[in-house]
């Protein structure tokens, strides 16, 4: 029921001129759930998985979302298991008219997968922290974190979804 609510409310924006450009803000994040077997099946979900963020254990669901860069809109939501690598879903997050796209290094390498050979977007794809420290102490290194800074004020946008 959820997917034609949220095909309903498309339809509607698109209606009123609410229309997707050309960019798209890809993001996920882990919707938790109880792990515990003491209920009266006395199993756990077995659309749930646990998957590990830094150093903490999670076990729930991961919910993916595809935004439009220009008007803040969220176009594309899917569900999966938790343990899912967030790269494997940004093929559903996408529209098919976008000219760029932007993620954090969760989607690293998104650009050299098979789905997405023919399209024509440009990737704007965080470093991975590790890349950017190894970089020699030089102009270069600012240069580079400057630039990942600026991906990552652009990139917030997408948050705001998950804590509504």
């Amino acid at each position: 029921m959820a997917a034609k609510i949220f095909a309903a409310m498309n339809a509607h924006l698109a209606k009123h001129q609410k229309t997707l450009r050309t960019g798209t803000i890809v993001d996920a994040t882990i919707i938790n759930a109880p792990s515990s077997t003491k209920n009266s099946s006395g199993k756990r979900d077995p659309a749930m998985h646990q998957a590990k963020k830094g150093s903490q254990w999670y076990f729930g669901m991961k919910a993916h979302i595809g935004m439009d860069v220009d008007t803040g809109l969220v176009h594309t939501v899917t569900c999966t298991p938790a343990s899912g690598a967030d790269v494997t879903q940004v093929d559903t997050l996408l529209h098919g008219r976008e000219k760029t796209v932007h993620g954090d290094a969760g989607y690293t390498g998104v650009g050299k997968r098979r789905e997405h050979d023919g399209r024509t977007v440009k990737w704007h794809i965080a470093e991975r922290r590790s890349t950017t420290k190894k970089r020699p102490k030089d102009r270069l290194k600012g240069l580079t974190e400057e630039l990942e800074t600026l991906k990552a004020w652009f990139r917030t946008r997408v948050e705001h979804p998950f804590r509504v």
